[in-house]
């Protein structure tokens, strides 16, 4: 059996929205993996409702942060 690599978070910012009871401009939302969203051109993010849902992924930009940036983000949203 194959081992999967354990993936780091990953987090973007809402650069556009059609919803904003569950998304908000500016706003940086934790990314879900989900290859084949992906290959649709959607990602799965957690939105203003603590729901994972697929939305177009041009109404994001994908951010990097440290690993503490990462830690203190994840903690900020549990």
């Amino acid at each position: 059996m194959r081992k999967r690599k354990r993936q780091r978070p990953r987090f973007a910012v809402c650069i556009h929205t059609d919803d904003p009871d569950l998304l908000t401009p500016r706003k940086i939302y934790r990314v879900l993996p989900d290859e084949s969203a992906a290959r649709s051109k959607y990602i799965r993010v957690v939105d203003n409702e603590g729901e994972d849902y697929l939305y177009p992924a041009d109404h994001f930009l994908l951010v990097g942060f440290r690993p503490a940036v990462e830690r203190a983000l994840l903690q900020a949203s549990s």
